[in-house]
């Protein structure tokens, strides 16, 4: 590790002598921390993994973004992406940082992942049954969370603060409980015939979606959606938690950067919210960009509104 002075104390370091930092490797999604008390912004880390050509031992490196506000921060796309499973070079990233392969092969990137309640791990066609039972044959919850407005999602038990944080919702509420991951995604078709399971992405990053009272959402639903799985059970007694994002101001811009387009991404960032990096021109979708291979810089910061903005993100 570099010991120059203007250095963080990341590897492969920094550049001696300079006010700016640079580091390299393979993208992976943000990792999210709820804040430790309430109102306080949820803490985000960016990691950057070795890539094919790292030296033997070469560790990843998690950079905490939250301490990047307010700075300029460029993102450089080195021209190559490697398989997060089996870190192969790949031309394209298949279902969010795989290769093709592995896309085919791996449970994981099947259909059913995203949409469980076609499951086919009864049928004996499983592409990974070991994994299927690990993963999908777990108790999970069904939820109703405020992004872009109300949605409903599904989520393994115990993970749904940091799911909730991980699409950028500001409220979440758990109303149902599942022995499996294929009844819960029945009970999430059922109850999408009348609340959205979708979060518009632009409306996420211009703004704090209004509040709405999930508890009242939860019994309109209650009375509307009378054909669930009976081995799915109505939760009573859970409160809804409210969720804060490290967010100065949100873009001018509603630019979605897909970095194999524009190659680099630079501005000052204004904020990050689930799995967003909001810049004043754009924003950029890390979980999109899973694998990816970049070169980060960022310095000081670069506005005299950062004073200003500091006091505007402990005031919401």
């Amino acid at each position: 590790v570099c010991s120059a002075a203007p250095c963080m104390g990341y590897w492969p370091g920094c550049w001696p002598g300079e006010a700016r930092r640079v580091l390299e490797g393979a993208l992976e999604k943000m990792s999210v921390q709820p804040a430790e008390a309430s109102g306080d912004p949820a803490r985000f880390s960016l990691r950057l993994r070795p890539g094919a050509a790292a030296a033997p031992g070469e560790q990843a490196v998690d950079l905490n973004v939250n301490d990047l506000l307010g700075h300029q921060l460029d993102i450089e796309y080195l021209g190559s992406i490697s398989c997060s499973y089996c870190g192969r070079g790949t031309r394209k990233s298949y279902a969010q940082g795989y290769c093709f392969p592995c896309f085919r092969k791996l449970a994981r990137c099947d259909l059913c992942v995203m949409s469980p309640d076609r499951c086919h791990y009864a049928a004996g066609t499983c592409r990974e049954p070991e994994w299927g039972e690990s993963f999908c044959m777990q108790p999970h919850l069904v939820y109703l969370a405020n992004s872009s407005g109300p949605k409903v999602g599904i989520t393994r038990s115990g993970h749904q603060t940091g799911r909730w944080l991980d699409q950028g919702a500001s409220q979440g509420l758990v109303i149902l409980s599942a022995p499996s991951r294929n009844l819960a995604g029945l009970a999430e078709v059922a109850l999408a015939r009348h609340v959205s399971d979708r979060t518009d992405w632009r409306a996420l990053v211009r703004q704090d979606a209004p509040p709405v009272d999930l508890p009242a959402l939860r019994e309109r639903l209650r009375g509307l959606v009378l054909d669930l799985p009976a081995e799915v059970t109505w939760l009573d007694d859970e409160s809804p938690q409210t969720l804060c994002y490290p967010v100065l101001s949100y873009p001018r811009t509603l630019k979605r950067f897909r970095l194999e387009r524009e190659q680099r991404v630079s501005g000052r960032l204004l904020g990050i919210k689930g799995q967003f990096l909001l810049f004043e021109n754009g924003v950029l979708n890390i979980r999109q960009h899973t694998s990816f291979h970049v070169r980060l810089h960022w310095g000081e910061a670069t506005s005299s509104r950062d004073a200003d903005d500091q006091m505007e993100l402990f005031s919401t």
